[in-house]
C-alpha cells in the first residue's frame, strides 16, 4: 500500500464548510514568514495608503459633525440613537462606504474605512458599531459580489441613501462557533408569488445577536436548503444559501432587542416560520443555492481586517491620550505622577502598544486597498487587535484610578471599558479566531505544498500516487532547508541579515528573521509527528499562530517607524518598545510550545534545531519603559500622530484634557521658576495654589501676564482633574453648579 493510501486511511477527511473557508481569501506577507523567510522587499513596497481629497473632506466635515452631535454618556444613559443621529447618518451616507459611487455610494479605501470607523469608535462604541455593520460582512457586501443586476440595481442605491437599512443574519442560538451547523432551514416547494404558482423556498430560522435588527428594513439570512421532492435537482441537502428579505415581506419577524454591555446601538433578534420566499431572494439568484458558506468566508476581510480591529486601535489612541495626558498633568507629592516608575511601566505599555496597534491598522488596510483578500492577515488583525486594545485599555483605567471609573460626561475610558468585549467576541469569538483559525488556516494557506498534499491524499484520481510522491519530495527537501535555516540562525547570530538601513531597525529585523527561522521547523514537525490531531491540539496550534502573528505585528511596526512617522527621533522609544514587546511574545509562544511538545524526541529535535534549552526570553529593560513613558507625556508630532483617530469636540472630556495638557507644557518653565523660588521662602499658610501665585506676584517673583498664563493653567488643570457629579438622583450638575457648591462648603 502507498504511503499516500495509508495516510488517507488514517486523516480525517475536510469537510465541506470546512474546505470552503480553507480555499477563502487570499495568502499575502504572512506566507513568507510561515515559511520560514519574512519578505521584507514586498513589505517595503506596499503601495502607502492615504486619505483622498474627498475622504479627507468628508472627515472633516460630516465626521466631526457627527462627532459633535453625540454625547455618549447620554446615548448610555437613553434607550435609542436620537431619529437626528440616524438622519444624520442616512443623509450623509455613511452606511455606504464600500458602495460603488455607480450605485450611489462613497466608494471609499479600505485604510478610509478604518480610519473613520475608528474616529467614531474614539468617540462612541455604539456609533462606530451602528456605521460600521453595514459596511462590513453583510447584504451590501454581498450584493456587490454576488447578487443578480437586478438586485444590485435595486437595493445598492437605497443602501446608499439610507431608504433601506440592512442587518445580516447568521448566528443562531444553537449554531455560534460552528456556523455550518445551523438548524434554520429552509424546503423547496412550490407556493404563491405576486398571484403565480413559482418555485421558491419555505423558510423557518430563530437568528440572534443580529446587529441592526431593531431598525433594519431588510434582512440578509443564511440558512440550509433541501429539496426532499427533487424540484430542482438530484440532491436533497443543498448547502448553506443566502438570502435577502423586505422587512415587509409576510412572516419576517425584526424589532426585539437585546442589551449589549449597556452600549446603544441596536442588536437584536429576528425569526420566522415557514415563510414563503420566491428564488428571486436568493442572493444572486437559485443558482448561488448552497453557495452561502463560499460567499461569507470569502467577503469576512472587511469584519476582520477593518472594522472590529479598528475598534481596537482607536481604544489604544483614546487610552494613549487619556493616560498620557492625565499623567503628566495630574500630581502627586509634589511630581507629575507619569515620573513614578509604577506609572511608567503602565504608559510605557500603553504607548508602545499603541505604536503596533497603528502599524497594524495601517499595514493590514493598505494590503486590503491592493485589492487582496488575505484571510489570515485579517483573524490576525482581528484577534489580536482587539486584545491589545483591551490590554491597553485596562492599564489606562489603572493610571486614571479614580477619574475613570466615574461616569459622566467627562469620562473618555468608560464606553470604550464597556464596548470592548463586544468587538472581542464578534465576527468570531477571539477563543475561536486565535485556536484554530490562525494556524489552522495558514499551515494550509502559506505552506507551499501543504494543501496539494492533502487533496491528493483525498483524492480518487488514478495517478494521484505518483503526483502525491513529487509534492512529498518537494515537501520534504522544503522541510530539510528550513532545518539548516534554522539552525544557522540560532547558532549563527552573527550571520542574520537585514535589509534596513537604519541601525536601530537592523537589530530588531536580525531577530525577526531569526525567528521565523525557528518557526518553520517547528510547523513542519508539528505537521509530521501529529498530523490530523494537530487540529485538536488548539493550545499547541495557538501558540505556532501567536508567533505568526507577533512577527506579521514586528513587520507592520517596522514598516511604519520607517515610512509613516512624521520624525524619527520622537518615534524612537515609541518603536523599540513595540518591536522588544512583539517579539518577547513571539519568543515566548515558541519556548511554550516545545515545552509543552507531546513527543519527547521531537521535543528534543525541536530544542537542538531552535537553541531553545530554557524557558527565559529576551525582556524590556526599565530604561526604555522610563524613556518611553516620558516621550510620550511630550506634546510632539509622534504623540499626535498615535491619538491622531481620538478628534476633540469643545467642551467634551477630551477637550477639557487636551487644554490642560498644553497649557502646563505653554507654562512648565514658569512652574519651575515657581517651585524654586517657593523653596526659597515658602509661601506660609498655603491656602492654595492660586493664593501662592498671587503672593509671588505681589513679591515681585512673577509678572502680572505669568501669573495670568499661571492662573489660567491651573484652571484648566482643576477642570480636567475633576469628575463629573451629579445631584442625589443623578442629575448631572453643571461646572458652575458644582463650583458653587464647593465655594458654600469652603464658607
Amino acid at each position: 500500500m502507498s504511503i499516500r493510501k495509508r495516510l488517507k486511511k488514517v486523516l480525517p477527511p475536510i469537510s465541506l464548510t470546512e474546505q470552503e473557508a480553507l480555499d477563502a481569501g487570499d495568502i499575502w506577507l504572512e506566507a513568507s514568514i510561515y515559511q520560514g523567510k519574512p519578505d521584507m522587499s514586498a513589505l517595503r513596497a506596499v503601495p502607502q495608503a492615504s486619505l483622498s481629497k474627498e475622504e479627507q473632506a468628508f472627515l472633516d466635515g460630516p465626521v466631526q459633525e457627527l462627532l459633535a452631535m453625540t454625547d455618549d454618556f447620554e446615548l448610555a444613559n437613553g434607550v435609542h440613537i436620537p431619529d437626528e443621529i440616524l438622519a444624520f447618518i442616512k443623509k450623509h451616507r455613511f452606511f455606504s462606504m464600500i458602495i460603488p459611487k455607480k450605485f450611489g455610494g462613497l466608494e471609499f479605501s479600505p485604510y478610509a474605512n478604518s480610519t473613520i470607523v475608528a474616529t467614531l469608535a474614539a468617540k462612541s462604541g455604539a456609533l462606530a458599531v451602528t456605521v460600521m455593520v453595514p459596511n462590513s460582512l453583510g447584504p451590501g457586501e454581498l450584493l456587490m459580489h454576488y447578487g443578480t443586476k437586478e438586485q444590485q440595481d435595486y437595493y445598492l442605491p437605497r443602501l446608499a441613501v439610507g431608504d433601506d437599512i440592512p442587518c445580516f443574519a447568521l448566528t443562531s442560538p444553537e449554531a455560534g462557533s460552528d456556523a455550518g451547523g445551523i438548524p434554520d432551514a429552509a424546503i423547496v416547494t412550490k407556493g404563491e408569488w405576486e398571484g403565480k404558482e413559482v418555485i421558491g423556498l419555505r423558510v423557518s430560522w430563530d437568528k440572534r445577536y443580529i446587529t441592526l435588527a431593531p431598525i433594519a428594513t431588510v434582512l440578509g439570512l443564511a440558512f440550509k436548503v433541501f429539496d426532499p421532492d427533487h424540484l430542482i435537482g438530484d440532491k436533497t441537502e443543498l448547502g448553506i444559501t443566502c438570502a435577502l428579505l423586505p422587512k415587509s415581506h409576510p412572516g419576517v419577524q425584526l424589532g426585539n432587542r437585546h442589551d449589549p454591555m449597556g452600549q446603544r446601538f441596536y442588536n437584536g433578534t429576528t425569526r420566522g416560520n415557514d415563510v414563503f420566499i420566491p428564488m428571486d431572494f436568493i442572493i444572486g439568484g437559485q443558482k448561488n443555492i448552497g453557495k452561502g458558506w463560499q460567499m461569507l468566508v470569502s467577503c469576512l476581510g472587511a469584519g476582520r481586517g477593518i472594522s472590529l480591529p479598528a475598534m481596537g486601535v482607536a481604544t489604544g489612541q483614546a487610552a494613549l491620550k487619556a493616560s498620557a495626558e492625565y499623567s503628566f498633568v495630574r500630581e502627586q507629592f509634589g511630581l507629575p505622577i507619569g515620573r513614578f516608575e509604577g506609572i511608567q511601566g503602565k504608559l510605557a505599555d500603553i504607548a508602545g502598544k499603541t505604536f503596533l496597534l497603528e502599524s497594524m491598522r495601517v499595514l493590514t488596510t493598505e494590503g486590503l486597498g491592493m485589492g487582496i483578500k488575505p484571510s489570515v492577515v485579517t483573524a490576525i488583525a482581528k484577534y489580536h487587535m482587539t486584545e491589545l486594545g483591551r490590554d491597553v485599555m485596562n492599564s489606562a483605567m489603572d493610571i486614571l484610578a479614580g477619574k475613570a471609573i466615574q461616569r459622566g460626561p467627562q469620562n473618555t475610558l468608560a464606553g470604550g471599558y464597556a464596548s470592548l468585549p463586544i468587538a472581542i467576541t464578534v465576527e468570531g469569538a477571539n477563543i475561536l479566531t486565535r485556536n484554530l483559525m490562525i494556524f489552522g488556516q495558514g499551515a494550509m494557506r502559506c505552506h507551499p505544498y501543504l494543501k496539494d498534499m492533502v487533496d491528493l491524499i483525498h483524492s480518487d484520481e488514478e495517478n494521484a500516487d505518483e503526483e502525491f510522491n513529487k509534492v512529498l519530495k518537494k515537501t520534504v527537501s522544503f522541510s530539510v532547508k528550513n532545518a539548516f535555516r534554522s539552525l544557522k540562525n540560532s547558532y549563527l547570530p552573527f550571520l542574520r541579515q537585514s535589509k534596513s538601513a537604519l541601525p536601530e531597525v537592523t537589530r530588531y529585523e536580525k531577530r525577526l528573521n531569526a525567528m521565523a527561522a525557528k518557526l518553520a521547523p517547528m510547523a513542519d514537525l508539528s505537521l509530521a509527528v501529529l498530523g490530523g490531531d494537530l487540529k485538536k491540539a488548539e493550545l499547541l496550534s495557538a501558540r505556532l499562530g501567536d508567533v505568526m502573528s507577533y512577527l506579521y505585528g514586528g513587520m507592520a511596526a517596522i514598516r511604519f517607524y520607517e515610512q509613516k512617522v512624521d520624525d524619527r527621533k520622537q518615534a524612537q522609544p515609541y518603536f523599540e518598545y513595540a518591536m522588544a514587546w512583539t517579539l518577547q511574545q513571539a519568543e515566548q509562544a515558541l519556548v511554550d510550545f516545545v515545552a509543552n511538545f507531546p513527543n519527547t524526541p521531537t521535543r528534543l529535535l525541536m530544542r537542538t534545531l531552535t537553541c531553545t534549552y530554557t524557558n527565559s526570553v529576551s525582556g524590556i529593560s526599565d530604561k526604555l519603559a522610563s524613556q518611553l513613558a516620558i516621550a510620550s507625556m511630550q506634546d510632539n508630532s509622534i504623540k499626535a500622530q498615535l491619538t491622531h483617530l481620538v478628534r476633540t469636540v469643545p467642551g467634551d472630556g477630551n477637550d477639557i484634557n487636551e487644554q490642560a495638557f498644553k497649557a502646563k507644557h505653554g507654562v512648565s518653565h514658569l512652574l519651575g521658576k515657581v517651585q524654586k523660588a517657593l523653596r526659597k521662602e515658602p509661601v506660609v499658610p498655603f491656602i492654595s495654589f492660586e493664593h501662592a501665585l498671587n503672593t509671588l506676584q505681589t513679591r515681585g517673583v512673577i509678572t502680572a501676564q505669568e501669573a495670568a498664563d499661571l492662573h489660567d493653567y491651573d484652571e484648566k488643570r482643576k477642570r480636567a482633574v475633576r469628575v463629573d457629579e451629579f445631584t442625589f438622583d443623578l442629575a448631572p450638575l453643571s461646572d458652575a453648579q458644582s463650583n458653587k457648591e464647593k465655594q458654600q462648603d469652603a464658607a
